[in-house]
């Protein structure tokens, strides 16, 4: 007989703390800036965070082993090249498709996601992130209020 296991929507810790960021920068340069305006020390990590097939979104760490904290930094949009096969007098063209990883927060590029070991208050980074020049605005995200946020559980 065959057995099925079902995880339980309480065995996820979803307790952590959002920054949203609307910038235009790159991913690298974006990582490049919170290390220095911050004083973190994000990674990218060799592989990206894959939802499916054709969903990748660069993703960026950094434990902090000393105050118990875990900080990421992750892209919200990806863009999906898609062929479209043609029949008629143009061989096939390509088109670009820009996908989500938290479809009702379209406008957000970045989201700064902190599992803090204790109480930690993210304000600060805020205001820090908020004086890069190229940073449009950033602000707290309540995740709670999320529809989608399962793909920021990983």
């Amino acid at each position: 007989m065959l057995t099925t296991h079902k995880i339980s929507a309480d065995f996820y810790d979803d307790n952590f703390q959002l920054i949203a960021i609307h910038c235009g920068l790159e991913d690298y340069a974006m990582g490049y800036a919170i290390n220095s305006i911050c004083e973190l020390h994000l990674k990218r990590l060799k592989n990206d965070l894959e939802l499916n097939q054709s969903l990748s979104f660069s993703i960026f760490e950094w434990e902090d082993a000393l105050s118990d904290n875990y900080w990421t930094l992750i892209a919200n949009k990806c863009a999906i090249m898609e062929i479209m096969p043609s029949t008629g007098l143009f061989e096939t063209n390509t088109s670009v498709r820009t996908d989500y990883l938290i479809k009702e927060k379209r406008e957000v590029d970045y989201f700064l996601k902190v599992d803090a070991g204790c109480e930690l208050s993210i304000d600060p980074y805020v205001r820090s992130i908020n004086k890069i020049p190229s940073v449009v605005t950033a602000y707290r995200l309540n995740a709670q209020t999320l529809k989608s946020k399962r793909n920021l559980i990983f």
